[in-house]
C-alpha cells in the first residue's frame, strides 16, 4: 500500500513533462493511422477489427503499462536485469522455432490475433544489462577485456536476430556504441566503426583490386613516413591488411547474407540501381506523398496517396508520409520538434543522475529513439535504404509501442528516485 508521502513524491518526481510529450506523439500516430486506412463507410474511431481501433487499444494499454511501471521499486530494473536479458534472449531463440514468417522475416511470436515481436523487447533487455554491467563493474573501457563483455551484451541479440533475419532490427544495436563512448569508450573506435562503413559503400563502387591497390598505397606511405618506429609500422601493417580482410567479409555478407530485397534498397539508395515501379516504389510513393503537403498540408483526410492507398506500408513503416501530405511542412516540423525535445530531455534528465546505471540506460534510451526516427524519416524521404523500423510511439504496432513504452517508462522511474537510487 502506498502512503501518503510517497504518493507525494511519486507525483512531485516523475518528469511529467516527458509524457505529455509520449502523448502527444502516441496521440499524432492515432490520427494518422486513422487517416492512413480511413473508409468512410466504417468511419468510426472505436471499430476494433481496424488498425486504428487495435493502435487505440495498445496506446491505452501502454499508459497502463507505463504507470505500472512507476509504481515499482526502481532497484527492481536493476537487480532483475539478468533474468530481463535472459528473457528477451530466450524469446528471441523461441520465435526462430515457433515464429510466424510475415516478409521474409520470422520475427512474430502468434498469440491468438496478436503477434509479438521479441526483437523490440530485446532492445530495453539489452539496454538494462548493459547498465547493469557498466554500473556495477565500473569497467574501463579503454582496455580489451571490458569491451569485448560489452560487446558480448550487444552482439548476442544481434546474431539473434539476424538469423530471421530482420537487418534493421539488428541495425538498431548498433546504437548502443554512443552510450559505451559517454562512459570511456575510445572515439577511435567510432572512427574504425564509421571507415568500416565507408569501406562498405566503396566496395560497392569500386572494383576489388581498385580498393586494395589503393588501401595498399595508403598504407605504404604512412609505414613509410613511420620508418624509424617499427612499433608503429606493425601496427599499420596489421591495420591494412584487416582492412583488406574485411573487404572480402563484407562483400560476402552483402552477397550471401543480406537478403535480395535488401541489397536491392542498399543498391537503390546508392544510385547504382533505378528501378521506379518494383523495390523503389515504396519509397518513391512516400516522397510523393510528402511533397505534395508543402506547407501546410492538404488536410484531415484529404490526401490523395493516402486517401487511395498509393504508399504501401502507410500506417506501419512508412506513416510519416501520411504525417507530411494531409498535415505538410508545418506537420512535419511539429513532429520532429517533438522528438528533439523528447531525446534533448532525456540526455538532459541522463546526465543528472546520481546513479551510474540510470545515466548509462538514459543514454541507451536516447540513442534507442534518435536511430529509429532518423532511419524511418530518413527512409520515407530517400535519403537511406528501407530497413523496416517503426517510427516510435507513432507507428501501428502493440509490440513496437509497448517496448518504447517499457523503454521510457523505466527510465523515468529510475529518474523519480535519482536521490536515493545509486
Amino acid at each position: 500500500m502506498i502512503n501518503q508521502q510517497n504518493s507525494n513524491r511519486f507525483f512531485f518526481n516523475v518528469d511529467w513533462i516527458t509524457i505529455l510529450i509520449y502523448v502527444a506523439l502516441c496521440g499524432i500516430g492515432f490520427v494518422n493511422i486513422y487517416a492512413s486506412i480511413y473508409n468512410p463507410e466504417e468511419s468510426t474511431v472505436f471499430n476494433f477489427t481496424t488498425n486504428y481501433g487495435k493502435q487505440l487499444i495498445f496506446i491505452i494499454t501502454g499508459l497502463v503499462l507505463g504507470l505500472s511501471i512507476l509504481l515499482l521499486d526502481a532497484k527492481f530494473f536493476s537487480i532483475f536485469s539478468p533474468i530481463i536479458y535472459g528473457v528477451t534472449m530466450l524469446l528471441l531463440i523461441v520465435v526462430l522455432v515457433v515464429g510466424r514468417n510475415v516478409g521474409g522475416n520470422q520475427a512474430w511470436i502468434p498469440i491468438g490475433s496478436f503477434r509479438l515481436q521479441p526483437s523490440e523487447l530485446a532492445k530495453f533487455g539489452t539496454a538494462l544489462l548493459l547498465a547493469r554491467y557498466i554500473s556495477s563493474f565500473n569497467p574501463k573501457l579503454n582496455t580489451l577485456k571490458p569491451v569485448l563483455i560489452a560487446a558480448l551484451i550487444i552482439v548476442i541479440p544481434m546474431c539473434l536476430i539476424m538469423l530471421q533475419p530482420d537487418a534493421g532490427s539488428m541495425l538498431v544495436f548498433l546504437s548502443f556504441m554512443f552510450p559505451l563512448y559517454r562512459e570511456g569508450l575510445p572515439g577511435y573506435l567510432l572512427v574504425v566503426f564509421w571507415g568500416m562503413v565507408l569501406l562498405f559503400i566503396l566496395n560497392l563502387f569500386l572494383a576489388p583490386w581498385v580498393l586494395i591497390s589503393s588501401i595498399l598505397a595508403i598504407g605504404g606511405l604512412f609505414i613509410y613516413f613511420n620508418k624509424k618506429k617499427q612499433q608503429r609500422m606493425i601496427m599499420i601493417g596489421v591495420i591494412t591488411f584487416a582492412a583488406i580482410g574485411y573487404l572480402f567479409i563484407a562483400k560476402v555478407i552483402f552477397e550471401n547474407v543480406l537478403q535480395p530485397h535488401q541489397r536491392t534498397r542498399i543498391e537503390l539508395i546508392l544510385g547504382l540501381k533505378t528501378d521506379p515501379k518494383g523495390a523503389g516504389y515504396n519509397v518513391n510513393q512516400s516522397k510523393i506523398a510528402i511533397g505534395s503537403g508543402q506547407l501546410t498540408g492538404r488536410g484531415f483526410l484529404e490526401g490523395t496517396q493516402t486517401k487511395y492507398g498509393y504508399v504501401p506500408e502507410q500506417s506501419t513503416d512508412f506513416i510519416f508520409s501520411t504525417i507530411g501530405e494531409e498535415w505538410g511542412f508545418v506537420g512535419c516540423f511539429v513532429v520532429i520538434a517533438l522528438y528533439l525535445f523528447l531525446l534533448l530531455r532525456v540526455i538532459n534528465l541522463a546526465e543528472r543522475q546520481r546513479s551510474s546505471f540510470s545515466r548509462v540506460y538514459g543514454y541507451c534510451v536516447a540513442c534507442i529513439i534518435f536511430f529509429h526516427v532518423f532511419i524511418n524519416i530518413g527512409m520515407t524521404i530517400g535519403i537511406i535504404p528501407v530497413i523496416g523500423i517503426p517510427l516510435p510511439f507513432i507507428s501501428y504496432g502493440g509490440s513496437s509501442l509497448w517496448s518504447f513504452t517499457v523503454l521510457l517508462f523505466i527510465f523515468l522511474k529510475l529518474d523519480s528516485n535519482r536521490m536515493g537510487f545509486i
